[in-house]
């Protein structure tokens, strides 16, 4: 790989591998960690992508499998908790906080699902793919997140006293 497309695959997708691993981490060091650990592989490899998409697939794949790894680490640390979580994931937006602090406190593999279909925008075939699991697998994890999403949130509308009803379709 040369230097050039090293950089220019870095830029591409760099905001996006740290976005796959923070959600699957919930720590920004940890995070960053994966990053590099990715990008480093990335710039060691030395057989090519047949497209920009194989590209994009194989780095989701592999940041996906290097926060596994680290999350299996006897040296794995605790989450941060989510008050302290990067502020500039998500704008200042009261709904969008809500959402964003649900969709964090799934389990790694709901987590993960909804943010490679809903965020990142991959089908549910590719975010299988970067997962390593069947499509129905990550469909099956879908409609689970989707459903404590949807428990979640309207239990605490139920607290508040707010009779508006929220949109079904997630986030």
């Amino acid at each position: 790989m040369t230097d050039e497309t090293f950089e220019r695959a870095a830029r591409m997708f760099g905001d996006m591998l740290y976005r796959v691993a923070y959600h699957a981490l919930k720590n920004r060091a940890d995070a960053e960690d994966v990053v590099q650990t990715v990008l480093l592989k990335l710039y060691q490899k030395t057989d090519g992508f047949e497209s920009e998409e194989h590209l994009k697939h194989w780095l989701l794949r592999v940041t996906v499998n290097e926060s596994r790894k680290l999350l299996r680490s006897f040296w794995r640390r605790r989450a941060v908790p989510l008050e302290e979580r990067d502020e500039g994931c998500l704008e200042s937006d009261s709904w969008k906080d809500e959402v964003f602090e649900a969709v964090m406190a799934l389990d790694a593999k709901y987590r993960l699902s909804i943010y490679l279909y809903y965020y990142e925008g991959c089908s549910v075939k590719e975010a299988a793919a970067a997962m390593g699991v069947k499509p129905s697998t990550v469909q099956t994890w879908l409609q689970r997140a989707r459903d404590r999403l949807r428990k979640t949130l309207s239990n605490e509308e139920e607290e508040e006293g707010n009779l508006y009803v929220r949109p079904k379709r997630i986030p």
